[in-house]
């Protein structure tokens, strides 16, 4: 374990900065399984479609990775992750309102 962490260069970090090293890193993950999430319903309907499961992999990883980066303290990213969680939320409504 220590090799692998070593091998990220992750091994120096207290137990808080590894905690927050791994909410980043889940939001991120969630985030990005949206795009298979796309990509297996676009193979299974032989068309491109965007289900609304990517929808919530995009808020929920937005509103993770945004709780990230407001404790890194990073604006550019904070801006971006909150414009994209209005986006995410605006489609949920209208998939929903229907």
């Amino acid at each position: 374990m220590i090799y692998i962490l070593d091998l990220l260069g992750l091994n120096n970090l207290t137990f808080n900065e590894f905690l927050w090293v791994s909410i980043g890193t889940l939001g991120q993950l969630v985030f990005f399984s949206r795009w298979i999430i796309q990509w297996f319903a676009s193979e299974k309907n032989k068309t491109s479609i965007i289900p609304t499961a990517f929808w919530w992999c995009s808020l929920v990883g937005g509103i993770i990775t945004l709780v990230y980066a407001h404790h890194i303290g990073s604006f550019p990213f904070m801006l971006a992750q909150a414009i994209g969680i209005i986006v995410y939320s605006r489609n949920l409504l209208l998939i929903y309102k229907k």
